[in-house]
């Protein structure tokens, strides 16, 4: 064979990879994960204008892969992102340019998409991939990573967890004071209920108060996420005199970003304005991790833009702190 025709190309993943991808992954982390990347598949066959799955091949051999998502209004921001979960190359065929070229196709589809924005993340120990991003042209994103162990919340003794300020685009806090003296928990001062799918227009209408954004599509998504693919559903609404008066939105991961250990991951918290200062952002994360503490995960984490600065006084006052990870980015021109 010439050394033309070995030359690696680039192409579609395909189920068939399945079985490869699953291998290749394995030797580069050491453990197995078949079940993140059969959901991702999944996922991916449901909505396939959402997803972008590469494969390089050489001499008809699968030598890396890379899978990402098409993503709008994560992380509080209006415009649509494209998240990098996973890129891999088979340890044999490192070092020969497949990473780059994955990147390159990857960079190509998104252009022709009329996508800005790339971004991963990692853990900063993982030298080698670190630099693969830094010679890709990734930067470090103003996001922050927090994550807290899975634990019972105490609310009892809390009295003013986060000041009731307003920002600039009329957000209000997500945390409110409770009752003086405070004998009872949060959650129980606040009822809290399994999201369900007729919730849609109550979480676009909440956001939409809270942000002046509709972001309808990206609410779409992310309730079929949490409620098809993610497998356990934790999501929750919380009630005051019957009426919804927030929402928090959380599911199970099982490998997202090359992660080894199963985690849960809080995308979204709002609390309408109406039902201000009446603990109820307190109720909802007390909730949440009460539940989560029976499926014996042991954290939680989500990731905050560095100008939240109300979202991160409430994270940071229940117990989230900077995790050991890292967000990158990258501008496509």
């Amino acid at each position: 064979m010439s050394e033309v025709d070995a030359l690696p190309l680039t192409r579609p993943l395909t189920a068939s990879d399945f079985d490869q991808v699953v291998a290749i992954d394995a030797k580069i982390i050491g453990r197995s994960r078949p079940g993140f990347f059969r959901k991702r598949l999944a996922a991916a066959l449901a909505e396939p204008g959402y997803f972008i799955y590469i494969a390089c091949e050489s001499e008809n051999k699968l030598q890396g892969f890379l899978l990402a998502r098409l993503l709008g209004g994560e992380y509080g921001e209006a415009q649509s992102i494209a998240v990098l979960d996973a890129l891999g190359v088979a340890p044999v065929s490192q070092g020969k340019g497949i990473g780059t070229l994955l990147i390159q196709e990857f960079e190509r589809i998104l252009r022709r998409k009329h996508m800005r924005e790339i971004q991963t993340q990692t853990d900063w120990r993982r030298f080698s991939f670190l630099r693969f991003l830094f010679a890709n042209g990734f930067l470090v994103a103003p996001v922050y990573v927090l994550e807290r162990e899975v634990s019972n919340l105490d609310t009892r003794l809390r009295v003013d967890p986060v000041a009731n300020h307003e920002t600039a685009s009329g957000e209000l806090d997500y945390s409110d004071t409770g009752t003086r003296g405070g004998e009872t928990l949060a959650r129980d001062r606040v009822p809290c209920r399994s999201l369900a799918r007729g919730d849609l227009e109550t979480l676009i209408r909440i956001n939409r108060k809270v942000t002046g954004l509709e972001m309808r599509e990206f609410f779409q998504r992310k309730v079929k996420e949490v409620l098809d693919e993610s497998g356990i559903r934790v999501s929750l609404v919380a009630e005051v005199d019957g009426q919804p008066a927030g929402f928090i939105m959380a599911r199970v991961d099982y490998g997202e970003f090359g992660r080894t250990e199963p985690a849960a991951v809080l995308d979204a918290i709002a609390v309408d304005p109406a039902y201000g200062r009446q603990q109820v952002g307190s109720a909802l994360l007390s909730q949440l991790l009460s539940n989560l503490t029976s499926l014996r995960l042991e954290a939680i984490r989500t990731v905050v833009l560095s100008n939240r600065f109300d979202l991160l006084s409430f994270l940071t006052k229940n117990g989230f702190k900077p995790g050991q990870r890292l967000t990158f980015s990258k501008r496509i021109d």
